[in-house]
């Protein structure tokens, strides 16, 4: 037993923010799943360009690739794709003994076109098709362009991990369109059942952003917040999500969609480095987690229970405080949804340059 067994004893499963082929073909991420608990895995276009882009793992791959004239936007999609079909048989098992909860692998749509609801939703649906497992979930950005696809998604019997969600209002959206595909799926003749959906919450991200406006400030009132707007912002969303849920019209055997949450590598040194898996453990919720932070909770002084349940009202009246400091959080989470979308793109795009170099 570790600290990874005792968040799920108190409602939160972890998943591996990392994949490679390295990590599957090594027998690491086998590994993984015995020695830290681990349930799920996730990936986005940073992992991809992280793993692609060095070592020779995908040699192999992109000399075929080579030899059958593949464009380069193909042979990343189709490298991405086997790593995402050996994970997900790899937790197959899992998937089917947590009645389809835990055991996934989520695969993004490209950041590229986070604006345009029917290139997300077509590439969604070739995603889902080309993966070819019930236990993968597409990732779509919760943008303002990419929303209705997230709908649109979920109502073809697609499962979704939306990701790129900084505020409570977004997630809002997030959650109604959620409710709303998942209708839809149901109308469309679905088995509800076998959807299921997550909402990645970023955390530490909003950390940095804030904390680099109260040190601008630098009063010792606004210094002494640092390293709290993160959690708060989360267990906001959590108060959100148990009031959204609580009386939602829901079709009969569809479940809730968990909150996950993201960007939970600490980034500042000086604060814990399990902080964001230790404040944020709860019913009905994902942790996904790179494997520093993983061994950072299971090294360190263990989970404290729930504490997610009840704490909104806190939460509320810190970002009051913050707020009347001069934090226009408006602003804040306006800068981090941009950012977060040209990150992705600029991951993608280097990616896409490394590759065009090998298929050369």
């Amino acid at each position: 037993m570790n600290a990874i067994d005792d968040l799920k004893k108190v409602g939160t499963s972890t998943w591996l923010d990392d994949l490679s082929r390295d990590r599957l073909t090594s027998g690491n991420l086998k590994e993984l799943l015995s020695s830290k608990s681990i349930v799920g895995v996730t990936t986005n276009p940073s992992i991809f360009a992280a793993a692609m882009g060095k070592g020779t793992a995908y040699d192999e791959q992109i000399g075929e690739l080579k030899q059958s004239g593949s464009s380069v936007d193909e042979g990343v999609y189709t490298m991405a794709i086997k790593d995402v079909q050996d994970a997900c048989d790899l937790f197959a098992e899992i998937y089917k003994e947590s009645d389809g909860k835990d055991g996934r692998v989520s695969i993004e749509v490209d950041p590229r076109i986070s604006a345009d609801r029917d290139a997300t939703l077509t590439q969604a649906k070739n995603l889902w098709e080309r993966v070819n497992r019930p236990n993968v979930m597409i990732k779509i950005p919760a943008t303002q362009g990419s929303m209705p696809a997230i709908s649109d998604a979920l109502a073809e019997g697609i499962s979704v991990n939306v990701t790129l969600i900084f505020s409570v209002p977004v997630y809002r959206s997030v959650v109604a369109a959620y409710i709303d595909g998942i209708k839809r799926a149901a109308e469309n003749g679905h088995d509800v059942s076998k959807i299921h959906s997550v909402a990645s919450f970023f955390v530490s991200r909003v950390d940095t952003e804030v904390d680099k406006r109260l040190d601008a400030i630098g009063t010792p009132e606004a210094l002494a917040l640092k390293g709290k707007a993160g959690i708060a912002n989360a267990h906001r969303a959590y108060a959100a999500f148990e009031d959204l849920f609580e009386d939602a019209d829901l079709p009969e055997g569809a479940h809730v969609q968990r909150p996950l949450w993201a960007s939970t590598g600490v980034k500042n040194p000086d604060y814990p480095q399990d902080m964001y898996v230790t404040e944020l453990a709860g019913p009905d919720t994902v942790n996904t987690m790179p494997e520093k932070t993983i061994d950072a909770a299971i090294e360190g002084n263990g989970i404290h229970g729930d504490t997610l349940t009840g704490k909104g009202d806190e939460a509320e009246e810190l970002f009051q405080k913050l707020s009347t400091l001069g934090i226009d959080f408006d602003d804040v989470f306006q800068v981090l949804e941009r950012e977060g979308v040209e990150k992705f793109v600029q991951a993608w795009e280097e990616l896409l340059d490394s590759m065009k170099g090998k298929l050369a």
